[in-house]
């Protein structure tokens, strides 16, 4: 007897997503078409048809984790779709980086790839029935928390950073159009986002591939522009209390515009800036935008401009040809423009990087000696500005209350990004009748400091 339709099993497709929020939002893209297909979707691999692997290839320890991420669903599935950054790398002599490591994989994809993706699971994996895009939430899959979500703006940079090999794994900027990125983010706040991340290889070069040029939204034109973009993202967020935050922002003299917004409270006075060093000579040899002077120069202006910006950025130590001199000056960078929250990088060689040319390497001891010093003055730096939020009342955005919040909470406040800054741990309330529920705003006064974190209580 022929099996019906409906009989049939759903298609079952394991999910593992690896990587930076730029990647996040592909494995969001490819999760939603597999939805809207009608394919049944899980994070694990057992009990899938197949699984997609959605790889990360930037520094060692992301292709190391991926190349064993690959390898786990082999072996405990056997079916495997590799996408994403390392998926896009060449191995020496030619041909496919994962395909040397892994022959056996079903199909091979670089980044933002959802068509390819979508094809090999259709040769591999049937889809169940044609789509209906009503089977799917209008935010799409989401693999974030309800109350926050990552707004992607552009793909690709145009910069040519000599320790970076983002532009061969991922091409040259390209922005979205404006009308749908906003779009997008309508359709998040509707439906209950309280918290939009906006990311991008560069978030504050958008627009520069299209020549800024003008688009439309709802009948009327808007710029492809940062300075626009934030303006109407905080004109979208206004109704519901929403937080608009920004993330990768070079600090171009353009970026001096949008403080003012952040002053205004419209969008969250927080930049997430890579400086990733402060000597000149050392900017020089990686090749990045701006100068060390105008970056402190810059930083301080914001300061002057909106008292509350909290800024955050990562650095690396160690890069070829640096000397204890110009590392010390690196020091002095955070001291002086008092980073907020900074992580650090040991240098660590990436395969196809320019930097590997460059004369003066390092030894690893050398280098990880350096981050470990790097840290604890950015520690020092950072407990010290966290100590200024005493007594402070705060709106805070929950992000967990087990109990509705009868044993407290934890939260996060405008100075804290999800997963890489710290947390604000919210006591248990004083009255029973108050209750603290994640993905809601709540208000409580800082009484303590915890490492990188802030102790509240409700009020």
């Amino acid at each position: 007897m022929t099996q019906s339709l409906a009989d049939r099993p759903v298609p079952r497709v394991g999910f593992v997503s690896l990587g930076c929020p730029k990647a996040l939002t592909d494995s969001e893209l490819i999760l939603t078409q597999l939805s809207a297909e009608g394919y049944a979707t899980t994070r694990t691999y057992e009990g899938a048809d197949l699984v997609i692997v959605n790889t990360c290839g930037f520094i060692d320890d992301a292709v190391t984790e991926s190349l064993d991420a690959i390898g786990e669903a082999l072996a405990g599935n056997g079916k495997v779709i590799v996408t994403g950054c390392l998926g896009a790398r060449e191995a020496e002599g030619g041909g496919s980086f994962v395909r040397q490591m892994h022959p056996s994989v079903l199909a091979v994809t670089g980044p933002h790839a959802t068509n390819e993706v979508m094809d090999a699971v259709h040769r591999h994996l049937p889809r169940p029935h044609d789509p209906f895009l009503d089977l799917v939430p209008p935010t799409g899959i989401k693999l974030t928390p309800s109350h926050y979500a990552y707004l992607k703006i552009s793909e690709g940079c145009n910069h040519r950073c000599t320790f970076c090999i983002i532009p061969s794994l991922r091409g040259d900027l390209v922005s979205r159009p404006i009308g749908a990125v906003l779009d997008e983010a309508r359709r998040l706040f509707e439906a209950g986002v309280k918290e939009l991340l906006v990311v991008s290889q560069d978030t504050s070069a958008y627009g520069v591939d299209v020549g800024y040029r003008t688009g439309f939204w709802e009948g009327r034109p808007v710029k492809t522009r940062l300075y626009d973009l934030c303006e109407k993202l905080a004109d979208l967020a206004e109704p519901f209390g929403a937080w608009v935050r920004l993330h990768y922002v070079y600090p171009y003299p353009h970026v001096d515009e949008i403080v003012p917004l952040m002053a205004a409270g419209r969008v969250l006075p927080y930049l997430d800036v890579p400086f990733q060093h402060a000597h000149a000579d050392v900017l020089r040899r990686m090749k990045r935008p701006a100068s060390a002077e105008r970056n402190l120069e810059r930083v301080q202006r914001w300061r002057e401009a909106c008292p509350q910006i909290v800024v955050r950025s990562t650095f690396i130590a160690g890069f070829p040809g640096e000397t204890e001199s110009e590392f010390e000056t690196l020091l002095d960078f955070v001291r002086q423009a008092q980073i907020d929250r900074a992580g650090c990088f040991a240098y660590s060689p990436v395969r196809g990087a320019a930097a590997n040319d460059l004369p003066g390497a390092l030894p690893q001891a050398v280098r990880e000696e350096r981050r470990v010093r790097f840290m604890a003055v950015a520690e020092a730096v950072s407990a010290e500005r966290l100590k200024r939020r005493m007594g402070a009342t705060m709106q805070v955005l929950v992000d967990h209350a087990p109990a509705a919040g009868r044993k407290g909470a934890t939260a996060r406040s405008y100075a804290d990004a999800p997963e890489i800054d710290g947390v604000v741990h919210v006591l248990p309330p004083r009255k029973a009748s108050t209750r603290l529920r994640a993905g809601e705003f709540a208000r409580v006064r800082i009484v303590a400091t915890q490492g990188h974190d802030l102790v509240g209580e409700p009020v």
